[in-house]
C-alpha cells in the first residue's frame, strides 16, 4: 500500500511554481515524460495464438496487444521513447536554476550516447528473426531464445537500459553532492510524482522489450495449447528484470560521470558494432549454405 500512499499524499502536496520559470515548458516537460510510457504499451504483444484467435467479451484477438501486427513495431518503439529526451531536457531548461539544468544537460547526453549501443543491439534480433514486427521476432524464437544465440547482445541492451532509465550505477542524474536533485529539482506535488512514475513505467517498458527481443516474449510450456497462459509467463519474465534492476541498484555504487561516458563511448559502442557486423557475416553466410553441413 505503501505507493498508493505515497500517491495520494503528493495529490495533496501543494504545487509550488518558482517564480521566473518559462511556465508552459516547464508544465509541458512532465507530460512529455509520461506519454511516451504509455504509448509504448501499445504495440506490445503480451500472448499470442497457434491457429484460432483469442476471444475476450465478445471480441477477437490475433495477438493480446492494443496494437497488435504492426509491421514496424519496433522502429514505432525507438521513436516514441525517444521523446523522453526532450521532456527531460526541456525540464531542467524551463526551471530557471543552474543545478536543474546541469541536471537536464547531463541526463540528456548520458542517455543519447547509451542510445546508439543501445539502438545497433536492437538490430540483432531483426536481423535474425527478418521483421520489425514484434510478433514476428517472438514467432521466431521458437526454436530457441535469442539471449541464448545472441548472450553479449542482451547484456548490451540490459546495460543500455540501466543507463537510459539512470538507474543505479548509471544514476548521475540523482548526484546530490554535485546537483542536489538533477533536472526535477524545482518539481513539487504531482508534478514532481510524474517524473519518478515515469521512471517506473520505463523499467517495465524497457523490461517488456527486453523479454520480447530476447527471452521468447509470451513463449513458454504449453502456450501452444492455452495461449492466455503466455500472458502469465509474460509478467513472470517482466518482474525477473525488474528483481534484476532493484538488485543491481542496492548492490553497485554509482559511477563517475566520466567513468559513465568512457564506458559508452570506449566500450559498450565498439562492441555493439563489433556483435553487429559479425552477426551480419553469420546471417549471410548461413543464408548461402557454408553451415549446411552443421545442419544450420
Amino acid at each position: 500500500m505503501q505507493p498508493a500512499a505515497d500517491a495520494v499524499k503528493l495529490f495533496m502536496k501543494e504545487d509550488v511554481t518558482p517564480p521566473y520559470v518559462d511556465w508552459r515548458i516547464y508544465t509541458l516537460a512532465p507530460m512529455l515524460v509520461v506519454l511516451p510510457a504509455i504509448m509504448s504499451l501499445a504495440v506490445i504483444p503480451w500472448a499470442g495464438h497457434t491457429t484460432d484467435p483469442i476471444t475476450i467479451l465478445g471480441y477477437e484477438f490475433e495477438y493480446l496487444a492494443i496494437a497488435p501486427g504492426l509491421n514496424v513495431a519496433l522502429l514505432l518503439l525507438l521513436a516514441i521513447t525517444s521523446v523522453e529526451v526532450y521532456g527531460i531536457v526541456l525540464a531542467g531548461w524551463s526551471s530557471n536554476s543552474k543545478y536543474a539544468i546541469l541536471g537536464g544537460i547531463r541526463s540528456t547526453a548520458q542517455m543519447v550516447s547509451y542510445e546508439l549501443s543501445l539502438g545497433l543491439t536492437l538490430l540483432i534480433p531483426v536481423m535474425i528473426a527478418g521483421s520489425l514486427n514484434l510478433n514476428e521476432i517472438v514467432r521466431a524464437q521458437a526454436g530457441g531464445w535469442f539471449v541464448f544465440l545472441q548472450p553479449v547482445a542482451a547484456i548490451i541492451f540490459f546495460i543500455g537500459v540501466l543507463a537510459e532509465l539512470q538507474r543505479s550505477p548509471f544514476d548521475l542524474l540523482e548526484a546530490e553532492q554535485e546537483l542536489s536533485s538533477g533536472y526535477n529539482v524545482e518539481y513539487a506535488g504531482m508534478r514532481f510524482a510524474m517524473f519518478f512514475m515515469a521512471e517506473y513505467m520505463n523499467m517495465i517498458i524497457f523490461s517488456a522489450i527486453w523479454v520480447t527481443l530476447f527471452w521468447g516474449g509470451y513463449r513458454g510450456p504449453f502456450t501452444d495449447t492455452y495461449p492466455l497462459l503466455g500472458v502469465l509467463y509474460f509478467i513472470l519474465k517482466i518482474a525477473a528484470s525488474l528483481f534484476l534492476m532493484i538488485w543491481i541498484r542496492a548492490t553497485l555504487p554509482r559511477l563517475r560521470y566520466d567513468q559513465l561516458m568512457s564506458f559508452g563511448w570506449k566500450t559498450l559502442l565498439p562492441i555493439s558494432v563489433l556483435n553487429l557486423v559479425i552477426t551480419g557475416i553469420f546471417i549471410v553466410l548461413a543464408e548461402e549454405g557454408v553451415f549446411s553441413f552443421l545442419g544450420f
